[in-house]
């Protein structure tokens, strides 16, 4: 009988083991996914000239029939357009070397933050000021990478708020579901 006993305790113990090496070889897969994603990304194209690509223009009075205040631009690697759209917001899209919405964004405020992300911001960055807070809304048609503060970023929908302290102002990415990430050091 204690021979059985030692047994079923020894089989415990050796499959817990298995599982808990098994977890850890998942996290560490996770970590190398994420690597091989960061360096799989392609590198935007770079827009040659800097007259604003008619088909962009088209595409852009379809999308935002009824904007005003209308003025766009070329930057590195889009065809910027800064407007008030019809419900009187001031917003910014982006379009791709194809003429094609990668997505837009709009000033917001700290309060429009999902509840769980403005908690954790106000508990691990309570020493910071609040400054402007950016969402970014993601054209899920198109999958072109965005690029804010100088950082290409998988195309999501994500807040983007600037922090500072003194000197220091760092930008915290904030995604739909409240998880902060430090997105960048200004």
């Amino acid at each position: 009988m204690k021979r059985l006993a030692v047994l079923s305790i020894a089989f415990l113990f050796a499959v817990t083991v298995v599982q808990g090496q098994s977890q850890k070889t998942d996290k560490g897969n996770t970590k190398e996914t994420k690597k091989e994603m960061k360096s799989d990304r392609i590198a935007l194209k770079k827009l040659s000239g800097n007259t604003v690509n008619i088909v962009a223009t088209n595409s852009f009075n379809t999308d935002f029939n009824g904007a005003t205040n209308v003025q766009s631009k070329r930057v590195e690697t889009f065809d910027e357009f800064s407007f008030t759209s019809k419900d009187g917001q001031k917003m910014k899209a982006y379009y791709d070397s194809d003429g094609i919405l990668v997505g837009t964004t709009q000033l917001m405020t700290f309060t429009d933050l999902p509840i769980s992300g403005q908690k954790e911001i106000k508990a691990k960055y309570k020493d910071y000021s609040v400054g402007k807070v950016v969402f970014y809304d993601d054209n899920e048609a198109n999958s072109t990478d965005m690029i804010l503060y100088g950082v290409q970023f998988d195309d999501a929908d994500n807040y983007f708020v600037e922090l500072s302290k003194g000197t220091k102002t760092i930008v915290l990415q904030v995604n739909t579901n409240g998880n902060i990430f430090l997105f960048k050091e200004l």
